[in-house]
Order: structure tokens, then sequence, then C-alpha cells
């Protein structure tokens, strides 16, 4: 199975061509080639480019945990980096089919950088989902462990749960965001994002990924967060979010469509083995 390895701001994708699972793409397979110690590691895996009806490419995500991702902000770049570098796209602006939606995207200098047109953002309880009635879900309390937090929900094609604190740190991202990920107040589980702001123009997050864990950088949880940033007053439409793995830069149009640019890094390329796609590790 071949196999196309990068990276964004520290967030790693293998990007494998559709022809690769001809059939629904097995659990252990999955898991097999994302695990850090028994596969290749990482944080998940890109599977296409596959045909669409709506879009040029279409491109389906997929978590360590094997369950399926509906949109991921630097897998589309990683993805669109890939088409770049398979001679499949030039520099002129193209679509991709998700589960979340249609985007249009753009690759920049060569391919070091990407802008993706990530589509519009609903605080809508509905849209997200988040349980209860219908309503914009902004600063509501949440309890986790006897604790209050206040969080604002958001997607972008996948849910988010964005908590407002003075104090984003790696150690609470890991502490509350396995819990939050599975609170009873999301069905579907979500992302979590812990959100400083800096001033008008910067935020700072850590990322606890749905399916995924405690992640160095995250496309679509920066467009969450910039947005609820925007939302409520705290920032501008010109954001800058700051992560462990780096930073990239969000704009906000007036009817909350979100347009996102990062760079993205070529790691290696290969074939993973078969041995390793059938182990079964415990």
């Amino acid at each position: 199975m071949k196999f196309r390895k990068y990276h964004a701001l520290g967030n790693v994708y293998l990007v494998i061509p559709a022809e690769a699972f001809p059939n629904e793409p097995a659990t252990l397979k999955i898991k097999n080639i994302c695990h850090p110690h028994y596969g290749v590691a990482s944080d998940g895996v890109l599977i296409g480019p596959s045909k669409s009806q709506v879009a040029d490419f279409g491109l389906r995500i997929f978590n360590p945990d094997a369950s399926e991702a509906e949109k991921s902000g630097n897998g589309l770049r990683i993805f669109c980096r890939a088409l770049w570098d398979m001679g499949l796209v030039k520099d002129k602006p193209f679509t991709i089919e998700t589960l979340g939606g249609v985007v249009t995207a753009q690759v920049q200098d060569a391919g070091a950088r990407v802008d993706v047109d990530m589509g519009q953002v609903s605080f809508n309880s509905q849209d997200i989902p988040i349980w209860g009635e219908p309503r914009e879900v902004l600063l509501e309390e949440i309890n986790v462990m006897g604790m209050q937090h206040f969080y604002s929900g958001v997607t972008i094609g996948n849910p988010h749960c964005v908590i407002l604190t003075e104090d984003a740190t790696e150690t609470r991202a890991r502490e509350f965001g396995p819990l939050i990920e599975r609170h009873p107040n999301f069905p579907n589980r979500t992302n979590v994002q812990f959100l400083q702001v800096i001033d008008r123009g910067r935020i700072a997050i850590q990322i606890w990924e749905r399916g995924a864990g405690f992640t160095l950088a995250s496309g679509s949880s920066s467009c969450a967060a910039a947005a609820v940033a925007h939302k409520l007053g705290l920032c501008d439409a010109n954001i800058e979010v700051m992560m462990p793995g780096g930073q990239i830069n969000i704009y906000i149009s007036e009817d909350y469509r979100v347009s996102m640019s990062g760079p993205v890094t070529f790691v290696c390329q290969g074939e993973i083995a078969q041995e390793c796609l059938s182990q079964v590790f415990h």
C-alpha cells in the first residue's frame, strides 16, 4: 500500500490512493497504519483522490481510531499539497468534496502554503449538533469533573466545543479534552479547543481532537476558535491562531465564511507492508 506522508504544523497525515481501498476502509488497517509504534505514525489517513459528482476531487478523512471525520483543515491542506506534488493541480483554485461539504482551495508558494475556503460556520445547536432546544450555543456552562467551563458550540462541517479560558495549556487540554469529547451534550462527540485571546488579532489554542487526542495543530479547530472569538466581539476578522505546532491565519467574512492559510511540509513516501496492515496488537 503506497503512501505519502506530510505534516501541517506538526499535525501528521498519510495520503493513500483511493484504489488501495476498493471496499470500505477496514478499521484494523486504519488503526495499524496510524499507530505510533506498530505503524507509520500518523494523526490520520487521507484517502483520495476519488471521483466526485460535485467537485474536482473527492476525499475521505479517517482518525487514528478509524472513525471518519467530516472535515479537517490541516488534512485538506495536506491533501492539496499531495495533489500538487502528483501534478494533478496547478496554482489555480480547485474544489474538494468531503463529508462536511465542498471546499475551494489554492496552492501557493510552489506547494509550501495552501489557502482553503472552509465554508460557513454555524453556532446553531441543531447543525453542530448539541442536545437541547434549538439555539445559538454561546458561552453556555458545562460541568466536567466538578469544574464549570464556559463553552461555545460551532460547526464548520464537523463539531467543535470552544472553551474560553485565560490559561490555555496542554495540561488542561489533556485533562478535560477526552471527557468533553464524549460529554452527553454532544451526540456525535466533539473536537475541543481551549481558547485564550491574546489581542484583537491573535488567539492561542490548545486542542483535543475527536478520535485523535491531543494534537499540535488543527485547521478546523483554528477556524472554529477564531469564529467564536470574533462572534463574541473579542477579535477582529483577521486572526492569527497560535498553536503548539505553529501559526495559521484565519479570515472571517461578514456572513461567517471562514478562509484559512497555512504551511504544509512533505516528509516522505513509501509502501506499507501487508504484514503491518494485518497485525493484531493489544
